[in-house]
């Protein structure tokens, strides 16, 4: 319920907003969205789904509309806020600056957090063990580990006994390579909060920083991380949480990858050997009578495995593949594969049930002070290990032997060349639609969701988003939608162009045409950013008009070149200078950069971002809707690059006194059926198309 107290708080923060900012102009946008977020988690809508999916426009001021109506609701009610982003940017906005100003603004008291997934920190026992601390191994390694990286083992546990690092692989002053992370990563397994050592350690502490907090920031992956594991496990238990999504548009994708399950058959195989060699040591840790039965069924499947995964790798022939790569079309699996891998599912399940029992089983002693910890927290550092790996084994086994849906889309399966190891394949699968899951593991437990993006709307549209997240339309379902425009004066204030062309993408000479008109369209002595639809066209460009701009004076910049962060300083300190600067760019660079005012004022966008559908995902998802009677190309792709031309061109207007133009030089948003959908979805500039 909407109470006094609630609206009260609601209306005191944004009087208080016109004192904390210069030139504070109020919103009528601002406004709305604030109340329809209230009004909405306060149940005014529908008793028991609370649920708002809101387009809110660049300049809007959404982060703050979505904290001054959320935090009195959560903290008036004893609840918490689990604020989930796509991007470090926006978790790092909210931390440095849009939480900080709310607490200036608030009559309530709140804490806020940023949360990171156990996978960001170090196990300290792992790192121990690396390192060969009390009699450590290096079985953990799966090749022999070079002395350069047991020196880096070594001194960053130094740093970590000595209290100057702690732990977060983000705060390790130099990048740390995957193969060294993956060995010292905290895991869920190996991690064991029962024991006095491991309440210390990095991932625990940072852990119980987290309970504390009414406000916690996290991203997409950690989310899903948590709601794999049943919910309440990393973050705050969804019954007690609203969430709210900003950058929603991105999450399907991100769920998708976190159902998805991937595994090698000669490398699994290679690490079940080294488990084989280890059973006997770690179920000798646990108490004997109740062991055996656990100790004999993984010796067991463990036995089936290695031979059952290493035959296998020589069942298929990678003259079959293309670039590396076999689709099995439909997600149908020939019967042979079909029987391997029911067997292999019974085998790797049972094998890591076990496992699990066994480390249980030891813990237990430890907890009832039969066994030392000294003995016990490198044997279950080392267990962990492999129940991570037979867990996954597991998952991926289990997906492969699942049998075809009778309703919802199929899963995508597909094996790979194994790049590490020659002869090796890995077996992928993902499934195509997470809607379902979204809703089962969120939607119908929280107390409240709000999902925002300033693209959430494709072609005009909900239905797309809708559909990937497993969000009901129907009205009776009482999800509320908004769609706020930008308060910019987009006719006034740009001008999007589409001048007349010679080619279209599709042709052999685009590529070449780019590098003879390019130099015409960027504007002298002022911010330039061209966005490019793949790197191997914005290197060859890049490469050919290199002496061109040096010529012209004009500093060129190229994405990858250099670090985000470089990048940026060199043009603001070009454009400080009053010199040119051109920025080169791709999909990235089309969404989250923020050049405010003399900062961007001429965008060029080489070409629709239609997305080929490359990945063995996408190519299913579209064989599926084929499949059913459908078109792909208008289903899917046409949306999506809706979507991201919708970002792109977002680039140029950041604040209310902007200006500038974009430049589209892909001619099918023109000649094209589909390019009026396009055009019509963008901002209303004032626009001049050549013919």
């Amino acid at each position: 319920m909407l109470t006094t107290k609630i609206q009260n708080s609601i209306r005191t923060s944004y009087q208080n907003l016109q004192y904390q900012l210069d030139n504070f102009v109020p919103r009528r946008a601002q406004n709305y969205l604030v109340a329809e977020i209230a009004k909405t988690l306060c149940g005014q809508y529908h008793k028991s789904n609370r649920m708002i999916v809101a387009e809110a426009g660049t300049g809007i001021g959404k982060s703050l509309a979505y904290l001054m109506a959320t935090i009195p609701v959560a903290v008036l009610n004893n609840r918490k806020i689990v604020i989930s982003t796509a991007t470090v940017a926006l978790q790092e906005q909210l931390v440095n600056k849009d939480l900080p100003l709310y607490r200036r603004l608030t009559d309530r008291e709140f804490s806020f957090i940023l949360a990171k997934g156990r996978q960001r920190y170090c196990c300290a026992e792992k790192l121990a063990t690396a390192c060969g601390v009390d009699g450590g191994q290096m079985a953990m390694f799966e090749s022999k580990p070079k002395q350069k990286d047991i020196e880096q083992l070594q001194t960053m546990y130094r740093s970590l006994t000595q209290g100057k690092w702690d732990g977060d692989r983000d705060s390790w002053p130099k990048p740390i390579d995957n193969m060294i992370w993956q060995m010292i990563v905290s895991d869920k397994h190996s991690c064991n909060n029962s024991m006095p050592s491991h309440r210390d350690c990095p991932f625990q502490k940072a852990r119980s920083e987290l309970d504390k907090a009414d406000v916690i920031i996290a991203n997409h992956s950690l989310v899903m991380a948590d709601a794999d594991l049943g919910g309440g496990v990393i973050l705050p238990e969804p019954e007690n949480s609203i969430y709210i999504f900003d950058e929603a548009h991105h999450l399907p994708h991100v769920a998708r990858d976190h159902s998805s399950a991937a595994a090698s058959l000669k490398g699994a195989a290679s690490w079940l050997e080294r488990l084989n060699q280890s059973i006997t040591k770690l179920s000798g840790l646990a108490d004997e009578k109740r062991v055996g039965r656990f100790r004999n069924e993984l010796q067991d499947s463990v036995q089936q495995l290695i031979p059952t995964l290493t035959q296998l790798s020589k069942q298929f022939d990678a003259t079959h593949f293309e670039d590396g790569l076999y689709r099995f079309e439909h997600g149908d699996l020939p019967e042979w594969l079909e029987n391997e891998s029911k067997d292999l599912k019974q085998l790797s399940q049972k094998a890591s049930q076990a496992v699990a029992k066994i480390a249980d089983l030891i813990a237990e002693r430890v907890k009832d002070g039969e066994l030392s910890t000294k003995l016990a927290e490198p044997a279950l550092a080392e267990i962990g290990f492999y129940i991570q790996r037979t867990e996954n084994l597991a998952q991926v086994w289990r997906l492969m032997a699942e049998p075809k849906r009778e309703k919802g889309a199929p899963l995508a399966r597909w094996l790979e060349l194994n790049k590490e190891n020659e002869g090796d394949f890995v077996v992928n699968v993902s499934p195509l639609e997470v809607g379902w899951q979204l809703d089962q593991q969120i939607w119908s437990r929280c107390v409240g969701a709000v999902l925002v993006s300033a693209t959430m709307r494709a072609l005009n549209s909900f239905s797309f988003f809708c559909h990937q997240a497993g969000i009901s339309q129907k009205e009776d379902d009482g999800v509320q939608f908004l769609a706020l425009a930008s308060p910019f004066d987009y006719q006034n204030q740009a001008e999007l162009i589409v001048p007349a062309m010679k080619y279209e993408p599709q042709a052999p000479q685009f590529t070449d045409y780019l590098i003879e008109i390019l130099p015409k369209v960027i504007e002298n002595n002022k911010a330039n950013l061209v966005l490019f639809s793949s790197y191997w066209q914005m290197n060859k460009v890049a490469e050919a008009l290199a002496t061109v701009f040096v010529k012209k004076s004009w500093a060129l910049q190229v994405q990858g070149d250099t670090s985000r962060t470089e990048i940026l300083k060199k043009h603001k300190k070009l454009i400080d200078q009053g010199k040119t600067s051109v920025l080169f760019g791709t999909g990235s660079f089309s969404e989250g950069l923020d050049l405010p005012g003399e900062l961007l004022e001429n965008l060029v966008i080489t070409k629709i971002p239609f997305g080929v559908p490359t990945s063995p995902v996408e190519q299913a998802h579209s064989e599926y809707i084929e499949s059913r009677g459908g078109n792909p190309f208008m289903q899917i792709t046409v949306p999506d690059a809706s979507k991201k031309l919708i970002q792109s061109v977002g680039r140029l207007l950041r604040k209310e006194r902007d200006s500038g133009k974009v430049t589209i030089l892909d001619r099918r948003i023109v000649t094209k059926r589909y390019g009026k959908s396009l055009l019509d979805s963008l901002p209303p500039f004032k626009r001049t198309i050549n013919y």
